[in-house]
């Protein structure tokens, strides 16, 4: 992953699997991660994040039902080729995105305003 930074909020009501699974599918939809770019294997993303490998390897597992990432033995872990036909967000997902985001703003001490500005912002880029 170049650069792309994945993180867990663990005073969160989502759970971290929920939050790499949500975050790594965002990156995918929005082409940040492309086709074809390796992902860390499960373990060195457990030990950067800090967590068990079991948590990061839900969250893969998940990716990997959702066809947006395939594994390959000898080949590591891939962002998969995007599906044909139209994408709809799956309201979940963006709940689950929203959830994760909410918590970090409040975190850094961002009022209502403030978050719903930096969202507008970031819906223009």
């Amino acid at each position: 992953m170049s650069g792309t930074a994945v993180r867990v909020d663990t005073t969160s009501p989502v759970p971290p699997y929920e939050q790499i699974r949500a975050q790594l599918a965002a990156l995918i939809a929005t082409g940040r991660l492309r086709e074809g770019e390796r992902l860390p294997t499960v373990r060195q993303l457990a030990a950067d994040l800090g967590l068990a490998a079991g948590t990061v390897a839900r969250a893969y597992r998940e990716l990997e039902a959702a066809s947006l990432i395939r594994t390959r033995r000898g080949a590591g872990t891939r962002v998969a080729a995007p599906p044909t036909g139209t994408h709809r967000p799956d309201p979940a997902e963006l709940a689950a995105l929203a959830a994760t985001f909410v918590s970090q703003a409040r975190a850094l001490g961002a009022t209502e305003e403030e978050a719903l500005g930096a969202v507008r912002g970031a819906l223009r880029e």
